[in-house]
């Protein structure tokens, strides 16, 4: 009896330890194709900069075979051919990925978005021209809200089914028997109920004026779905920023409005913005970014510049424009009453005291914190570094030509198109009419809610030769 009792003993232990060792190999393999995660690494800032995770796709990353092909399945919602460049997205030669978009191993191959979609510009002194990538300044063609409308619209679509889309896979890659179970019961199905769950988070974006390309609503997704504030009616559209240069930018207020006054609160927040969560934000990779971007120089206008007219300029700037816009000036980096500057009041309005209350506190308890998000009265008097790449002017983009924003606002253009990334050095900005600028951009009507001109009447009253000589030293700095 001892004899059996004691067989019956060790098969039931080898039973049990079979299950476990059954639970933990496919605990394991779970965890090895779902979970894990590979740490990415640029030597180069610059390059870390454009490709490096900022922690966007542990939540909202879109496994990257299936974004790879999405293009080449749903074309008819994009707006042009050549795929994801049909909405402003910059591919470098070599690159498995456009400029702002990281690859990054968490289970499966992943993609983000970084820092660099929204703050990366191109230019080209030509049409036939390749564009030139300035990294940092503010994105001019990249269309946010039409990028997101296209994933929800595919997301839609009835042939978005694995059997279809492991079809269009198969000629980029190749994928084993195990990890094609994987796409064909869990990554496909997951990946269109993600995609369908924040279509639905993003809902109100339609019964608002759409942003355009260059043009992004940066708050209210912030407000309405990371802080859960409940729904209300404003509108946030304004352009995208320049960041380079931040050493020289240092206690001046942060965004349009100076909501922020801390630069690291600001990158941190700005992932938290792109997608990253509480607890995916990679702090050390953004210390990176944050480095770069105050080291890094505005860059120089690529045009002939006429130096003994802008030298006549210069005492003209300092007189007029000095003191809100020149390193020093007493009032550059500060918040103007909207009161004074008259600009169009809707980003203004949209950034409200309840939203910076809740911001400051969301990362209460972890390593990281907020705690300098405020709500102002204004808009800042940026500093005019690399002026010449920031068009179109104003915090919404309002004002195609550096040229016009010295006219008053009756005398500005109207409607115009913006995306077109061919530069005017004649009117100092990108090329805004004529049918390639109709071809490739967004027309841009100043009379749609939250997109007028009014406004900023600095300098308006100069002589036409000054306003010449003006404008030659503006495209110095």
């Amino acid at each position: 009896m001892t004899g059996i009792k004691s067989n019956v003993w060790r098969i039931i232990t080898s039973i049990f330890l079979l299950i476990v060792l059954l639970i933990g190999g496919v605990g394991y393999l779970a965890w090895y194709n779902l979970l894990r995660e590979v740490p990415t690494y640029y030597e180069s800032p610059e390059e870390h900069f454009k490709y490096g995770s900022i922690g966007t796709e542990n939540a909202e990353g879109i496994p990257y075979w299936i974004w790879l092909v999405l293009p080449r399945i749903f074309p008819e919602y994009l707006p042009g051919q050549g795929g994801y460049t049909s909405l402003g997205l910059t591919w470098e030669e070599g690159k498995e990925t456009p400029v702002g978009i990281s690859l990054k191993t968490i289970g499966f191959p992943r993609q983000g978005i970084t820092c660099a979609v929204c703050h990366t510009a191109t230019y080209r002194q030509s049409p036939e021209a390749k564009p030139i990538i300035v990294p940092t300044g503010p994105s001019n063609k990249f269309d946010s809200q039409s990028y997101v409308r296209f994933l929800f619209a595919s997301a839609n679509d009835p042939r978005f089914t694995p059997d279809y889309i492991l079809e269009a896979i198969a000629y980029n890659h190749q994928f084993s028997w195990w990890e094609k179970q994987l796409y064909r019961f869990l990554i496909i199905p997951q990946t269109k109920q993600s995609l369908l769950q924040q279509q639905e988070s993003l809902a109100w974006m339609d019964s608002r004026p759409n942003w355009g390309p260059g043009r992004i609503d940066p708050f209210n997704p912030v407000k309405f779905r990371t802080l859960g504030l409940p729904l209300d009616d404003t509108i946030g559209n304004s352009d995208m920023m320049s960041i380079w240069n931040q050493k020289q930018h240092q206690g001046f207020a942060l965004h349009w409005d100076g909501l922020e006054t801390s630069l690291t609160e600001t990158v941190n927040t700005g992932a938290i913005g792109d997608g990253a969560t509480r607890k995916s934000i990679p702090l050390e990779d953004l210390q990176r970014v944050e480095k770069y971007i105050t080291e890094i120089d505005p860059p120089v206008y690529p045009f002939e510049i006429n130096f003994a007219l802008a030298g006549q300029g210069k005492p003209i700037f300092e007189n007029n424009c000095g003191s809100c816009h020149s390193f020093g000036g007493e009032r550059t980096g500060t918040v103007i009453p909207i009161t004074e500057v008259g600009t169009d009041g809707h980003r203004l309005e949209m950034w409200t005291q309840a939203a910076a209350d809740a911001y400051n506190e969301y990362a209460e308890g972890y390593e990281y914190d907020f705690d300098q998000l405020r709500k102002t009265d204004g808009y800042v008097a940026v500093s005019l570094d690399g002026l010449w790449l920031r068009a179109p002017y104003l915090h919404n983009g309002s004002v195609p030509y550096l040229t016009e924003l010295l006219a008053i606002p009756a005398n500005r253009t109207q409607s115009f198109y913006r995306g077109y990334d061919v530069y005017n050095p004649e009117q100092v900005g990108f090329v805004a009419e004529g049918p390639e600028a109709e071809k490739k951009g967004f027309l841009y009507d100043t009379k749609v809610t939250g997109n007028s001109n009014e406004g900023h009447l600095y300098g308006v009253d100069l002589s036409d030769e000054d306003k010449q000589a003006l404008l030659e030293y503006l495209k110095t700095l």
